[in-house]
């Protein structure tokens, strides 16, 4: 049986990734902080086959999570570990985000997705199998004004991924780093204004299952604007400014 965990999966591109697992002979740890949402994925993914675990968690409390991911690998050796949880942050009517919003988003997208990944790569590493996907953003290559701890955090799991990636994949362990674009989820409904290729969480979801069966260090979509974020970088910062410049977040 295939053991597949999943961070976030109560809504958005967690959950539309366990019910696009979701299979006979796969077992899913679903996790998240709304547990009612939870379990209404849950219940979609066994009616496909699949045996689906609710752990209701805040990836936030590192001892918990450790627990958490070194009891179900006891139980079931992880294959497969989509390390999902965000928030957006930003800040509210337009203003600077306060020091308050900032920590708690530095805390749940970067040291959160690094109290999943890191205790579950230790365990791999001891086998010498197993597979990780770090969710990050074409935020982070163009960085939005508007969030721009949400835009800090998505940049270092690219750089974080892509290093360990390197380090650990001789060893038998396999990191990719994903970087959606607009995707229509609850989350990402924050972002107002224009939303070039946006897609449904299930054709993301899609995506990012193949992007990850071929072992893809970067599964980045969709490739125009992929092509055009990663561009940015190596603008000049005004017209970098005067690009971003329509993208705007929704108050908190």
């Amino acid at each position: 049986m295939r053991t597949i965990l999943i961070t976030g999966a109560s809504s958005g591109i967690g959950a539309a990734l366990a019910r696009h697992y979701a299979a006979p002979q796969v077992r899913l740890i679903l996790v998240a902080r709304n547990e009612p949402r939870l379990e209404a994925v849950a219940q979609d993914c066994r009616a496909k086959g699949a045996v689906a675990e609710v752990a209701r968690g805040d990836t936030r409390d590192r001892a918990a999570i450790q627990r958490l991911i070194t009891e179900v690998d006891a139980r079931s050796p992880l294959d497969l570990v989509v390390v999902n949880a965000a928030i957006n942050g930003g800040g509210k009517e337009g203003r600077v985000e306060t020091e308050e919003v900032a920590f708690e988003t530095a805390d749940i997208n970067y040291i959160g997705s690094l109290n999943v990944m890191l205790p579950t790569l230790s365990l791999m590493l001891a086998r010498g199998r197993g597979q990780i996907a770090l969710m990050s953003s074409l935020a982070a290559y163009a960085p939005l004004a508007d969030a721009p701890t949400y835009s800090g955090a998505k940049a270092a799991l690219v750089a974080h991924g892509l290093a360990l990636r390197q380090k650990v994949w001789p060893l038998g362990v396999r990191i990719s780093v994903v970087t959606p674009g607009y995707v229509k989820t609850p989350m990402g409904s924050d972002l107002k204004g224009w939303r070039p290729l946006e897609m449904s969480a299930e054709k993301a979801a899609a995506i990012i299952a193949k992007g990850l069966e071929r072992d893809r260090d970067v599964v980045s979509f969709p490739l125009p604007l992929a092509i055009l974020a990663r561009s940015v970088l190596l603008l000049p910062e005004w017209v970098r400014r005067v690009s971003l410049s329509a993208f705007k977040f929704n108050q908190r």
